[in-house]
């Protein structure tokens, strides 16, 4: 039985969709994405200029703030699309036990963390230690999604059994960014701007996955 599988320790009954419990960890979930992508745009901070009415000066450092602009945007793209990744997730669960919980806030725990990276790649986009730091966050991030989904698909969370060849289709398209990410730390140490470069690789990947999806993935994973 479902409920046998799910519910963990003795005492802890499975959160079923629809209850109190489970909308509080989909509420919870959905505002620390919201502070996540808030908090990327806190660590650019405003020029203090010599003289405020200085035009050039205004534009001379708006212009060494050009790597902020370029790593907010990246990360504001990233967190979205694992906001995007989170909830077509939570939509295939049936009920949440606490494992799953769990799994959860630790995912949480590194995407309330790519501010930091973040920042630190608009203040040292040609260091390559920050760009892999950033990578291997977000590739950290990826892989919990994989163990998330493996999770909720090994205890019969989800609404109904996902066929075996549909459940690996989704994981692989869970790991193409982490293979990307990953990919481009040596990279990095190389050439930093090429590193980033090599973060669009998960676009063509991703789409050379999709063509390839089996046909009742669309039912069964949305």
């Amino acid at each position: 039985m479902a409920s046998e599988r799910t519910s963990g320790a003795p005492g802890r009954r499975p959160l079923i969709r629809g209850s109190d419990e489970f909308s509080r960890v989909l509420a919870f979930s959905d505002g620390l994405f919201a502070i996540a992508m808030t908090l990327l745009v806190v660590s650019i901070a405003v020029p203090t200029l010599s003289v405020p009415g200085d035009e050039r000066e205004l534009f001379d450092a708006l212009r060494d703030l050009d790597s902020a602009f370029v790593s907010f945007f990246i990360s504001f793209v990233v967190i979205g699309r694992y906001w995007v990744a989170h909830h077509q997730f939570f939509r295939l669960l049936r009920e949440l036990d606490y494992g799953l919980v769990w799994l959860n806030l630790i995912y949480l725990a590194f995407v309330a963390f790519l501010p930091f990276p973040t920042a630190l790649l608009g203040a040292y986009f040609e260091n390559p230690v920050s760009v892999a730091m950033y990578a291997a966050t977000v590739a950290l991030v990826s892989g919990l999604e994989v163990v998330m989904f493996r999770h909720a698909h090994d205890r019969g969370l989800v609404e109904r059994p996902i066929p075996d060849d549909v459940y690996r289709w989704g994981v692989l398209m869970s790991l193409a960014p982490v293979a990307v990410f990953l990919g481009s730390i040596p990279v990095a140490f190389l050439d930093t701007g090429l590193a980033v470069l090599c973060w669009l690789l998960v676009i063509p990947l991703e789409m050379l996955l999709d063509r390839r999806k089996p046909p009742a993935s669309d039912e069964y994973l949305g």
